[in-house]
């Protein structure tokens, strides 16, 4: 009988641990899609930083130009 229950349980333990292995791959495969999203996401980011950098500068022109029209104005206006 004992013999039996020390099988019973070595068979018990070696199902559960099949069980977590088998999980935890999945949770692995789960983690590598997120991995390549994320990277995705990261590049997406980068290029909108790249293609919206030179809008600081035009902004800045535009500010200057707008400021020198508003001062024009004011001394028209007296």
């Amino acid at each position: 009988m004992n013999e039996f229950l020390i099988v019973a349980t070595l068979v018990e333990v070696l199902l559960l641990v099949l069980v977590l292995a088998g999980y935890l791959l999945a949770i692995t495969g789960t983690l590598a899609k997120i991995q390549s999203t994320a990277r995705l996401i990261q590049i997406g980011v980068h290029a909108i930083d790249d293609q919206t950098r030179p809008i600081e500068s035009e902004v800045r022109g535009i500010n200057g130009a707008l400021g020198r029209v508003a001062d024009a104005l004011k001394r028209a206006t007296g």
